[in-house]
């Protein structure tokens, strides 16, 4: 009777932690699976703005004979974000074409005709609503990785996490350079 009851124990206890390891196991494949979304999920907005910049690019040139360094800055800065492959990488590419696409809008300003274009009008506002939302997609990819990383280093999911060698993601973050003003200047002819 006792050795029933103490291999009872055992299996309930063996049991007890087979149900503990599969339910950490699933919860913290839910957090990495929500992260790899949150990114697609942004990943779609930015292909829909870098298809989107050509057509702005195109739109200025028109307009604005003396900005070629400013388009040059906007195209590189678009190739680069293209090519990333990391979300550091991305993350520094995307602030470099933030700061070129601010410049050239903030440089279309003296350009009262091609303020007046409707397509120029509607693209602007195309990317900026894209921006907006790209916006609200970074802060949600960056809530799942912080959930993320505060699971697998929480006591009893580190040990699974350990076991399955996850480790820590990186969050989308503003460089330096994106969070200065943007620095105008005109390429006039003298």
């Amino acid at each position: 009777m006792v050795i029933t009851i103490i291999f009872a124990a055992l299996f309930f206890i063996v049991v007890g932690i087979i149900i503990a390891f599969v339910t950490i196991y699933n919860g913290l494949i839910l957090l990495s699976r929500n992260i790899d979304k949150s990114w697609a999920n942004i990943d779609v907005l930015l292909k829909q703005r870098y298809d989107e910049i050509p057509k702005l690019i195109k739109v200025c040139e028109g307009y604005m004979k003396y900005e070629q360094q400013t388009f040059e800055k906007i195209t590189a800065a678009r190739t680069a974000c293209l090519n990333a492959k990391s979300v550091s990488e991305s993350s520094s590419a995307e602030g470099d074409l933030a700061k070129s696409l601010k410049t050239l809008f903030a440089v279309a300003e003296n350009y009262p005709e091609l303020k007046a274009n409707a397509n120029f009008t509607q693209l602007q506002q195309r990317i900026s609503y894209l921006e907006n939302q790209i916006a609200d997609r970074r802060e949600l990819y960056n809530d799942s990785v912080n959930n993320y990383n505060i699971r697998i280093a929480q006591i009893p999911d580190m040990f699974v996490a350990n076991m399955l060698r996850m480790q820590p993601k990186d969050m989308f973050k503003v460089s330096e350079e994106e969070r200065k003003d943007v620095e105008v200047k005109f390429d006039l002819p003298k």
